[in-house]
């Protein structure tokens, strides 16, 4: 079956834990393996589902934010990317309703849904309840109307008369149908850790594991009536945000392993539209820099290689000489921890890391940081001058140590729960922060990073 357009189907879950993410894996592979070239999105800034669904669908997957990015970007994105696409199944983020803050629908999953005009296939873990199962939908429904709540996927059912409580009690209740329900099974969980699943690239989703997923959801899901409920992206989305690549000015070494992993898809693409040749390459196992005019070090799990970042001691000293050479470097949460003077890990050891920012990061005792930040430029940088505006955000359990007053502050930082904070450290043209910005959010940055690499060359 092949279609003119893409179809648009938004999973959805009713809270964070729900089950939405396997359940999107096993209709991405499900679907994939009856011949359709599926799109996998993730809506909100997530790093690791997006690795998940590119594993799966062999096709790089894109975070859709409005908070972020906004209306227009994100409907273009959709447009650009699934083009050529039979199916996008759009995985949402926590609850369908929760987003940037409790009194708005900023950064939700209703909010990308509404936009794009796509149905929401909403799933319910229903341990524990049967036709309570029911007022949750109907409460997801009558919250906003303007929101196509379409099907249901009730998920860890217990058995098959459980299944039909849950299913009778939403027929006679919602509006939307039951499209199907899963039993509870432990083979159909992956790893966790304290930053969320265990990654993709860590080898967890085997090739047996997704066959036994594509098995369950065929058996359990009725992937025709989710096809009819599916709706084409209209016609006159908004194109725009094309990714020509232009002409190379610069060269931009790109930390790419099991420690550096967290990078949106599409800086990488504005990067190399602004004219950047990206060489990826590994801090753990590389015996020196490649030869580039920048380097961008994104986020992941350092704390979790320190052993193996610490032990390369020369490409740590290489990566210093670079910095103290004047060349660019961006930074961000999982790089500004390899570029700090040391690394505490867990076990409380510590690791010597690269030494550019002088302070120590601890990972105990464990302190969450979680949430969407704007971040004002008050200095010029190598991603744009004083007076630039962008957005982004932090997901972090590490603590960076004192830093000197004497190190530049980059930027304001404004949270979602008001009040602000100086961060974004500059040290020569080294700049480093815990905040993952989103260059759609203010496009002149990728430009002026490459900008900032070709004057070095």
């Amino acid at each position: 079956m092949v279609y003119s357009a893409p179809q648009l189907l938004v999973i959805a879950g009713v809270a964070s834990g729900v089950g939405k993410t396997t359940i999107t894996l096993g209709l991405l592979e499900a679907f994939r393996r009856r011949g359709l070239v599926v799109q996998a999105f993730k809506i909100g800034p997530d790093f690791i589902d997006p690795g998940f669904h590119e594993l799966i669908t062999g096709r790089p997957s894109h975070n859709l934010d409005g908070w972020m990015c906004g209306r227009e970007h994100l409907i273009a994105t959709v447009a650009r990317e699934a083009a050529d696409a039979d199916l996008a199944i759009i995985e949402g983020v926590m609850g369908c309703f929760d987003g940037f803050d409790g009194s708005s629908e900023d950064g939700s999953t209703a909010q990308v849904a509404k936009w794009l005009a796509a149905p929401v296939v909403l799933v319910v873990d229903v341990k524990g309840q049967s036709r309570t199962a029911a007022a949750v939908v109907l409460g997801c429904e009558r919250l906003d109307p303007a929101l196509n709540v379409a099907a249901v996927i009730a998920n860890r059912v217990g058995g098959d008369v459980h299944r039909r409580w849950v299913e009778d009690a939403i027929a006679a209740t919602c509006r939307a149908v039951s499209v199907g329900a899963v039993r509870r099974d432990d083979l159909l969980t992956l790893p966790e850790r304290h930053l969320g699943l265990v990654t993709a690239v860590e080898g967890t989703l085997t090739s047996a594991l997704r066959a036994r997923w594509a098995e369950i959801i065929e058996t359990s899901i009725d992937l025709d009536q989710l096809l009819k409920i599916a709706v084409p992206l209209r016609e006159n989305a908004p194109v725009r945000f094309a990714m020509q690549v232009a002409p190379t000015r610069a060269r931009i070494g790109v930390a790419r392993d099991a420690a550096f992993q967290f990078y949106y898809p599409e800086n990488l693409e504005r990067l190399r539209a602004a004219g950047a040749d990206i060489v990826f390459w590994s801090p753990q196992a590389a015996d020196t820099l490649p030869d580039v005019d920048g380097l961008y070090f994104g986020g992941g799990y350092p704390e979790l290689y320190a052993h193996a970042l610490s032990e390369n001691e020369r490409v740590r000293k290489t990566v210093r000489a670079f910095a103290e050479a004047g060349r660019p470097i961006y930074a961000e949460c999982g790089g500004l921890m390899y570029l700090a003077e040391a690394l505490e890990d867990l076990d409380e050891v510590s690791h010597p890391m690269v030494g550019v920012l002088p302070a120590t990061v601890h990972m105990r005792p464990r302190k969450l940081s979680l949430g969407y930040t704007e971040v004002f430029f008050t200095a010029d940088t190598p991603l744009g001058p004083a007076g630039t505006a962008a957005r982004g955000h932090e997901f972090h359990y590490s603590t960076l140590g004192p830093v000197p007053d004497v190190v530049p502050r980059a930027w304001r930082l404004e949270t979602r729960r008001g009040g602000g904070r100086t961060e974004g450290y500059v040290i020569g043209r080294t700049l480093m922060s815990y905040v993952h910005l989103h260059f759609a959010s203010c496009p002149e940055m990728p430009r002026r990073f490459v900008d900032a690499c070709t004057e070095i060359r």
